[in-house]
Formats: C-alpha cells, structure tokens, sequence
C-alpha cells in the first residue's frame, strides 16, 4: 500500500514523515525544502505475526509492508505551475490514499504562508488544486470517449460519468464525494483522478493540545466536520511527539507514550486508519521456513488471494486449509488445531478473513 502525503508548506508535513518512517527527508521553516519526492518504507506492526515467529521460530520474517511518498508543499496555483507545479501532482496519481497534513497549532515562529491558520480554507486550496488538475484530464477524456462513441453506444456510461464528475468537479467539489455504484466506481478508478482517492486529514496540533485538549482546539473541529462532508477521515497527529519517539527503541517509546497516557504512536494509528479507509485486511502464512502477512481487500475470494503469492496459485487454485488465528493460539500448534478439527478446507468461493492462517494447495 502506498500512501502519498500532501499539506500546505509548513504545516508539519516533513517533520511528521521523517518520524514515522525515519527517512531523513530534509526539514525546514521554508517552503519547498521537499524538492524531490521522498519515499519511506516501514514495516506494519502486527502483533499476530510476532506470536506466529514465536511458534515457527521461521528461517525468515515478512510483514507487510506501507510506502510512504512525502510531496513538496502544495501552494495556490499548483495546476498552473505555481510553486513547484505538475510535477508533485502527478507524483501522487499512483499512490492508493492521501495523507493530508493540516496545520492545527499556533507558532509565531513557524510562518504561515497565508499569514494566518485556517484548515478550511488550506484544505481548499489543496483539493481545488487537485480538482484543476484533474478537470484537464477529464476533458480530454470526454473529447476522446465522445468520438470512440460514434461507432460504439457501449461508451456511454462512460461520458456519462465523465459529464457527472466534471459537473461536481465545477462545483468545486472532489471526485470522493460522489455517491457511486459499483460498475461506477470501478470506471472512476481507471480515471487516475486525484480528488478520487480517499484522504485522510491528519490534523497536526502542538503537544498540550494533543495530550491534553483535543476537544478544545477549534482547528481541529474545523477539519472534522470538512471530513464528515466528504466521507474522508480525520486522525488527530502531534508530529513533535513522533519525531521525539521516533529515534527511541521499543521500551522506551512505550514508557514515554505511557507517560503521556498514549496506547498507539502515529504511525500505528495511520496504519489503522488507512486499512480501515480502504478496506483492507490481512492474511497469514506460516511455517519453519518464512511466517508473513499478505495485504488484501474485504471480500477477497481463497483463489484471488493466493494470487497475491503467486499466479500459478491463483490459476492452478485446488482447496485452501484455514485455521483462525485465535484457534491455533489457542491449541498452541498446528497439530493440536488439526485434532481438535479447527483446521477446515476452503474452497473456491471463500471468502478471506482477517487473520486467517492459509496453507494453499494448488496444481498447475
């Protein structure tokens, strides 16, 4: 899973980035010191898969895995080349879901580059940015497809989703915020467009409010209710307290988030929030020789999942033996699962669950 990160310069963007993936990527109270897109790779924090590496004590250790893409600061004209342009727009067009930084704090020290802090008006000028750039693609779209349909009437769900979204678009309304079906939807995905993907506003406040006064900080309330408009979500960030636990090890982050009456740090709750945005689960296999987890969608059927191993295990897809991981913790082995009759045998129209343990048989 990929996830591009956008704000406003500023904001909080790049410290938040460099905390969460330790990446490096340069920090500073000027806008643009992001000239390059940044990418951070981390692991997903699975307690499920720690247990099973306890269990198998496996030869090798895979998680899943989260990139992490941090975009220069976006300013007002992006679409037309203002600040540094296209070029971060079209950085983020592959990326599956957008982390919005938003400025939540006062800091007369770290300057504003309108002067003042206002969520509502930095998310618009961001998402109409985004909408610019993707009303050109759409053009361009509705001009080819309104030729392709003069010599075949299959095309026209498609103009007439094209002329949908361009007419929210106009009203200056992102893509996300329409009500699709499913044939829709999918169409709309083959569009690439921006304001299509799903966003989720990290609202960046100072440490007090973060720890103390998130129901009092009005910026924050602002952000939630531009959310709840778009059917985004919001997740409250500090980023001065990730970059602090961000150099620490295991213990001592725990001891610190403890002391602050915290159960997650950021990252960990980015990582829920984004799997829960785009409906995704996890699988896992496990075994002496590697114990991993595999990243699906909801309703993944047995033999599209073992696609995501191998495609001759898609093609040649026979049964799939799933033991839950509650049960095989429970009995304490596999062997003890099997006895008991935990273990079942699935077949082609299964349909995956979070946390299930797969063997998958196959014969191409």
């Amino acid at each position: 899973m990929k996830l591009g990160m956008v704000g406003l310069p500023n904001v909080g963007k790049s410290t938040l980035f460099n905390a969460i993936t330790n990446a490096g990527a340069e920090s500073a109270n000027y806008p643009f010191c992001t000239i390059e897109p940044n990418v951070g790779v981390v692991a997903v924090p699975d307690e499920r898969l720690d247990a099973l590496s306890v269990m198998y004590n496996p030869q090798k250790f895979t998680p899943a895995i989260l990139e992490f893409v941090d975009i220069a600061g976006l300013v007002k004209g992006a679409s037309k080349g203002e600040g540094l342009g296209n070029k971060f727009l079209a950085n983020i067009r592959e990326v599956d879901a957008i982390i919005h930084v938003v400025r939540c704090f006062e800091d007369v020290n770290i300057i504003h580059v309108d002067g003042e802090i206002g969520p509502r008006r930095d998310i618009e000028t961001i998402n109409l940015e985004l909408i610019f750039s993707d009303l050109e693609i759409l053009e361009r779209r509705i001009d080819k497809t309104r030729k392709l349909i003069k010599s075949d009437k299959n095309y026209q769900l498609e103009l007439d989703l094209c002329l949908r979204i361009k007419e929210c678009l106009e009203e200056g309304k992102s893509a996300r915020t329409l009500d699709l079906n499913e044939e829709e939807e999918k169409l709309m995905k083959s569009f690439q467009l921006l304001s299509a993907k799903p966003v989720i506003y990290a609202a960046n406040m100072c440490e007090e409010d973060f720890v103390n006064n998130i129901d009092n900080n009005k910026f924050y309330h602002e952000v939630c209710e531009i959310a709840k408009e778009e059917h985004s979500g919001v997740l409250p960030v500090c980023a001065k307290i990730e970059e602090e636990i961000s150099g620490m090890d295991a213990e001592d982050k725990a001891m610190f988030l403890a002391e602050l009456n915290l159960k997650e740090s950021g990252l960990d709750r980015i990582i829920k929030e984004s799997y829960a945005l785009l409906g995704l689960i996890s699988y896992l296999t496990a075994g002496v020789q590697e114990v991993r987890a595999w990243t699906i969608t909801k309703g993944t059927k047995a033999p599209q999942a073992a696609g995501k191993i191998h495609t001759d295990f898609e093609r040649g897809f026979i049964r799939a033996e799933i033991v839950s991981y509650k049960d095989l913790m429970d009995c304490g082995s596999m062997a003890a699962a099997k006895e008991k009759g935990l273990v079942r045998l699935e077949g082609k129209e299964y349909v995956m669950q979070d946390g299930d343990i797969v063997l998958f048989r196959f014969n191409v």
